[in-house]
């Protein structure tokens, strides 16, 4: 099931589905079923991992330490 990104013509929403060649998609605003599919943005190769680490330094920054393991926490803080 491919993730498709729509604009609704009734409220100009912007989201994007999962769906289904036999489902017809809605607006999760408006419940319209008049939408334009968009050309979807794909992430560029090899830069989840550059992501990741600069959300856990913004994060760190902030305090929250929460999604990092034990050794990880015990490495930023030592």
């Amino acid at each position: 099931m491919p993730i498709y990104d729509y604009q609704c013509s009734a409220c100009h929403a912007e989201f994007e589905l999962l769906v289904r060649q036999s489902t017809v998609p809605t607006c999760p605003q408006c419940g319209s079923t008049s939408l334009e599919r968009r050309v979807s943005l794909t992430a560029p190769h090899g830069t989840s991992r550059a992501i990741v680490a600069a959300g856990r330094q913004a994060a760190a920054r902030e305090g929250h330490f929460s999604h990092y393991s034990a050794a990880e926490r015990a490495k930023l803080r030592g």
